[in-house]
Protein backbone atom coordinates (compact mmCIF):
# COMPACT_ATOMS: atom_id res chain seq x y z
CA UNK A 1 0.00 0.00 0.00
CA UNK A 2 1.32 3.46 -0.75
CA UNK A 3 1.30 6.29 1.72
CA UNK A 4 -1.89 7.65 0.63
CA UNK A 5 -3.69 4.49 1.26
CA UNK A 6 -1.87 3.99 4.74
CA UNK A 7 -2.81 7.44 6.11
CA UNK A 8 -6.69 6.80 5.07
CA UNK A 9 -6.28 3.29 6.90
CA UNK A 10 -4.74 5.10 10.22
CA UNK A 11 -7.48 8.09 9.91
CA UNK A 12 -10.22 5.32 9.90
CA UNK A 13 -9.04 3.08 12.60
CA UNK A 14 -7.36 6.67 15.09
CA UNK A 15 -10.21 9.25 15.00
CA UNK A 16 -13.71 7.54 14.65
CA UNK A 17 -13.31 5.74 18.19
CA UNK A 18 -12.75 2.18 17.04
CA UNK A 19 -9.94 1.52 18.91
CA UNK A 20 -11.25 2.96 22.11
CA UNK A 21 -14.85 0.68 21.59
CA UNK A 22 -13.86 -2.74 20.33
CA UNK A 23 -9.77 -3.32 21.39
CA UNK A 24 -8.80 -5.46 24.27
CA UNK A 25 -5.22 -6.64 25.77
CA UNK A 26 -4.45 -10.31 25.79
CA UNK A 27 -1.83 -10.87 28.34
CA UNK A 28 1.22 -12.50 27.38
CA UNK A 29 3.43 -15.71 29.52
CA UNK A 30 4.84 -12.25 31.61
CA UNK A 31 1.58 -10.12 32.11
CA UNK A 32 2.17 -7.66 29.47
CA UNK A 33 -0.80 -7.07 26.89
CA UNK A 34 -0.39 -6.64 23.36
CA UNK A 35 -4.30 -5.39 22.41
CA UNK A 36 -6.31 -6.88 19.50
CA UNK A 37 -9.68 -5.65 17.87
CA UNK A 38 -11.16 -8.29 15.57
CA UNK A 39 -14.14 -8.18 13.19
CA UNK A 40 -15.73 -10.88 11.07
CA UNK A 41 -16.95 -8.85 7.59
CA UNK A 42 -14.95 -6.29 5.78
CA UNK A 43 -18.26 -4.05 5.44
CA UNK A 44 -18.14 -0.81 3.30
CA UNK A 45 -15.95 2.00 5.16
CA UNK A 46 -12.30 2.21 4.62
CA UNK A 47 -10.78 -0.61 6.52
CA UNK A 48 -12.83 -3.01 4.64
CA UNK A 49 -11.66 -1.96 1.37
CA UNK A 50 -8.05 -3.49 1.98
CA UNK A 51 -9.45 -7.17 1.90
CA UNK A 52 -11.61 -6.71 -0.63
CA UNK A 53 -9.40 -5.37 -2.90
CA UNK A 54 -8.39 -7.28 -6.26
CA UNK A 55 -4.77 -7.09 -4.99
CA UNK A 56 -4.99 -8.59 -1.84
CA UNK A 57 -7.51 -11.04 -2.40
CA UNK A 58 -6.45 -12.39 -5.91
CA UNK A 59 -2.82 -12.30 -4.90
CA UNK A 60 -4.05 -14.66 -1.63
CA UNK A 61 -5.86 -16.83 -3.87
CA UNK A 62 -3.08 -17.42 -6.14
CA UNK A 63 -1.03 -18.32 -3.38
CA UNK A 64 -3.58 -20.99 -1.75
CA UNK A 65 -4.06 -22.76 -5.30
CA UNK A 66 -6.18 -20.58 -7.12
CA UNK A 67 -10.03 -21.67 -4.95
CA UNK A 68 -11.94 -19.52 -3.84
CA UNK A 69 -11.51 -17.41 -0.29
CA UNK A 70 -13.87 -15.61 1.96
CA UNK A 71 -12.69 -13.39 4.64
CA UNK A 72 -12.38 -15.58 8.15
CA UNK A 73 -11.21 -12.24 10.08
CA UNK A 74 -9.44 -8.67 10.28
CA UNK A 75 -7.16 -7.96 13.84
CA UNK A 76 -6.07 -4.95 14.42
CA UNK A 77 -2.75 -5.68 16.61
CA UNK A 78 -1.50 -2.87 18.50
CA UNK A 79 1.67 -2.50 20.48
CA UNK A 80 1.50 0.08 22.78
CA UNK A 81 4.67 2.34 23.00
CA UNK A 82 6.83 0.76 26.33
CA UNK A 83 4.19 -1.24 27.52
CA UNK A 84 3.20 -3.75 24.88
CA UNK A 85 3.34 -7.16 25.50
CA UNK A 86 4.78 -9.77 23.01
CA UNK A 87 2.20 -12.65 21.17
CA UNK A 88 3.61 -16.02 22.04
CA UNK A 89 5.24 -18.26 19.46
CA UNK A 90 2.04 -19.98 17.44
CA UNK A 91 0.61 -20.86 14.25
CA UNK A 92 -2.87 -19.36 13.10
CA UNK A 93 -3.88 -22.93 12.51
CA UNK A 94 -3.15 -24.01 15.70
CA UNK A 95 -6.01 -22.34 16.99
CA UNK A 96 -8.42 -22.44 13.58
CA UNK A 97 -7.87 -26.20 14.24
CA UNK A 98 -9.85 -25.49 17.28
CA UNK A 99 -12.70 -23.59 15.41
CA UNK A 100 -13.76 -26.39 13.15
CA UNK A 101 -11.27 -25.64 10.32
CA UNK A 102 -10.73 -29.02 8.94
CA UNK A 103 -7.98 -28.03 6.44
CA UNK A 104 -4.74 -25.94 6.85
CA UNK A 105 -6.16 -24.08 3.95
CA UNK A 106 -5.85 -20.09 5.44
CA UNK A 107 -3.67 -17.70 4.57
CA UNK A 108 -3.26 -14.54 6.58
CA UNK A 109 -1.75 -10.76 5.13
CA UNK A 110 0.02 -8.81 8.29
CA UNK A 111 0.21 -4.85 6.96
CA UNK A 112 2.43 -2.75 8.74
CA UNK A 113 0.82 0.55 9.91
CA UNK A 114 3.47 1.98 11.24
CA UNK A 115 6.95 0.70 11.29
CA UNK A 116 7.33 -3.09 12.54
CA UNK A 117 10.82 -3.23 13.68
CA UNK A 118 12.66 -5.52 16.09
CA UNK A 119 12.89 -2.51 18.57
CA UNK A 120 9.58 -2.30 18.73
CA UNK A 121 8.10 -5.57 18.68
CA UNK A 122 8.24 -6.80 15.14
CA UNK A 123 7.09 -9.86 13.66
CA UNK A 124 9.70 -12.80 13.54
CA UNK A 125 9.36 -15.75 11.81
CA UNK A 126 10.75 -19.48 11.63
CA UNK A 127 11.46 -20.03 7.72
CA UNK A 128 9.43 -23.35 6.29
CA UNK A 129 7.94 -24.09 9.66
CA UNK A 130 5.14 -24.21 7.50
CA UNK A 131 5.37 -27.42 6.08
CA UNK A 132 6.22 -28.88 9.31
CA UNK A 133 2.69 -29.39 9.87
CA UNK A 134 0.08 -28.19 12.86
CA UNK A 135 1.61 -28.28 16.57
CA UNK A 136 -0.41 -28.72 19.62
CA UNK A 137 -1.11 -25.60 21.15
CA UNK A 138 -2.33 -24.36 24.68
CA UNK A 139 -3.15 -21.53 26.65
CA UNK A 140 0.10 -19.04 27.88
CA UNK A 141 -1.36 -16.83 29.79
CA UNK A 142 -4.33 -15.24 27.53
CA UNK A 143 -2.81 -16.41 24.45
CA UNK A 144 -2.62 -19.27 22.16
CA UNK A 145 1.13 -21.17 22.33
CA UNK A 146 2.20 -23.50 20.20
CA UNK A 147 4.17 -26.74 22.24
CA UNK A 148 7.33 -24.88 23.54
CA UNK A 149 9.66 -27.88 23.19
CA UNK A 150 8.97 -28.34 19.67
CA UNK A 151 9.39 -24.76 18.66
CA UNK A 152 12.99 -25.41 19.99
CA UNK A 153 13.90 -28.40 18.19
CA UNK A 154 12.40 -26.53 14.92
CA UNK A 155 14.34 -23.78 15.60
CA UNK A 156 17.47 -26.26 15.13
CA UNK A 157 16.55 -26.34 11.62
CA UNK A 158 14.59 -23.54 10.71
CA UNK A 159 15.89 -19.97 10.04
CA UNK A 160 14.57 -17.68 12.90
CA UNK A 161 14.31 -14.08 10.85
CA UNK A 162 13.36 -10.88 12.14
CA UNK A 163 11.15 -9.45 9.51
CA UNK A 164 11.41 -5.58 9.43
CA UNK A 165 8.37 -3.96 8.17
CA UNK A 166 7.59 -0.01 7.06
CA UNK A 167 3.73 1.50 7.04
CA UNK A 168 2.64 -0.48 3.91
CA UNK A 169 4.74 -2.73 3.53
CA UNK A 170 2.78 -6.67 3.66
CA UNK A 171 4.24 -10.10 4.76
CA UNK A 172 1.48 -12.77 3.31
CA UNK A 173 2.03 -16.23 5.11
CA UNK A 174 0.40 -20.23 5.27
CA UNK A 175 -1.34 -20.46 8.16
CA UNK A 176 1.04 -23.10 9.58
CA UNK A 177 3.84 -20.84 9.96
CA UNK A 178 5.31 -20.56 13.55
CA UNK A 179 5.50 -16.73 14.38
CA UNK A 180 5.59 -14.29 17.25
CA UNK A 181 6.67 -10.97 17.87
CA UNK A 182 8.36 -9.48 21.15
CA UNK A 183 7.69 -6.90 23.52
CA UNK A 184 7.00 -2.99 22.32
CA UNK A 185 10.12 -0.93 24.78
CA UNK A 186 10.44 1.72 22.17
CA UNK A 187 8.21 4.80 22.12
CA UNK A 188 7.09 4.22 18.98
CA UNK A 189 3.62 2.40 18.80
CA UNK A 190 3.79 -0.88 16.42
CA UNK A 191 -0.09 -1.23 14.60
CA UNK A 192 -0.26 -3.42 12.20
CA UNK A 193 -3.54 -4.49 10.26
CA UNK A 194 -3.68 -8.73 9.74
CA UNK A 195 -6.41 -9.60 7.19
CA UNK A 196 -6.94 -13.48 7.45
CA UNK A 197 -8.98 -15.43 4.33
CA UNK A 198 -10.32 -19.89 4.52
CA UNK A 199 -10.85 -21.55 1.51
CA UNK A 200 -14.79 -21.40 0.66
CA UNK A 201 -13.83 -25.92 0.60
CA UNK A 202 -13.10 -25.43 4.03
CA UNK A 203 -15.99 -24.01 5.36
CA UNK A 204 -15.98 -24.70 8.86
CA UNK A 205 -17.85 -27.83 10.37
CA UNK A 206 -19.48 -25.83 13.49
CA UNK A 207 -20.30 -21.99 14.02
CA UNK A 208 -17.88 -20.37 16.23
CA UNK A 209 -16.99 -17.28 17.02
CA UNK A 210 -15.24 -16.39 13.13
CA UNK A 211 -17.83 -16.45 10.07
CA UNK A 212 -18.02 -19.60 7.76
CA UNK A 213 -18.70 -18.90 4.20
CA UNK A 214 -19.44 -15.84 3.18
CA UNK A 215 -18.86 -14.96 -0.33
CA UNK A 216 -16.27 -11.81 -0.58
CA UNK A 217 -17.67 -9.17 -3.04
CA UNK A 218 -13.77 -7.99 -4.39
CA UNK A 219 -13.31 -4.12 -5.53
CA UNK A 220 -10.98 -2.82 -7.67
CA UNK A 221 -7.77 -1.55 -6.20
CA UNK A 222 -8.55 2.20 -6.61
CA UNK A 223 -11.13 1.07 -4.04
CA UNK A 224 -9.17 2.08 -1.30
CA UNK A 225 -8.89 5.71 -1.92
CA UNK A 226 -11.82 6.43 -3.66
CA UNK A 227 -13.77 5.32 -0.15
CA UNK A 228 -14.80 8.25 1.68
CA UNK A 229 -16.74 5.94 4.37
CA UNK A 230 -15.14 6.02 7.75
CA UNK A 231 -18.13 6.08 10.16
CA UNK A 232 -20.22 3.19 9.36
CA UNK A 233 -19.28 -0.34 10.38
CA UNK A 234 -22.54 -1.47 9.57
CA UNK A 235 -22.09 -5.32 9.33
CA UNK A 236 -18.88 -5.86 10.46
CA UNK A 237 -19.16 -7.80 13.45
CA UNK A 238 -16.95 -6.97 16.12
CA UNK A 239 -15.66 -9.87 18.54
CA UNK A 240 -16.70 -9.71 21.65
CA UNK A 241 -13.46 -11.35 23.12
CA UNK A 242 -15.79 -13.68 25.83
CA UNK A 243 -17.18 -15.56 23.26
CA UNK A 244 -13.86 -16.45 21.92
CA UNK A 245 -12.98 -19.66 23.70
CA UNK A 246 -8.94 -19.37 22.53
CA UNK A 247 -8.18 -16.38 24.18
CA UNK A 248 -8.53 -14.65 27.85
CA UNK A 249 -9.14 -11.05 27.20
CA UNK A 250 -7.18 -8.67 29.62
CA UNK A 251 -7.87 -5.35 29.63
CA UNK A 252 -10.30 -3.13 27.49
CA UNK A 253 -9.37 -0.14 26.16
CA UNK A 254 -12.20 1.43 27.81
CA UNK A 255 -11.06 0.84 31.13
CA UNK A 256 -7.69 1.71 30.62
CA UNK A 257 -8.52 5.55 29.81
CA UNK A 258 -10.34 5.42 33.31
CA UNK A 259 -7.34 4.70 35.92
Amino acid sequence: MDNEEVAKLTKALVEFGLVEKHSYGVPDSVGREPRCMIWSHPGNDVTGMVPRSEKVVTTCEKLTGGDELYHYHTKIMMKDPKKGGSFEWHQDYGYWYKNGCLAPDLISMFLAIDPCVKENGGLQVLVGSHRLGRIDHSFVEGQQGADKERVEWIKSRCEHLYINLQPGDALLFHCNLLHCSGPNDSEQRRWAFNCSFNKKNNDPVIDHHHPRYTKLDKVPNSAIKECNNFTDFTGKEFLDPATDKTVKAGTKAWEEKKE
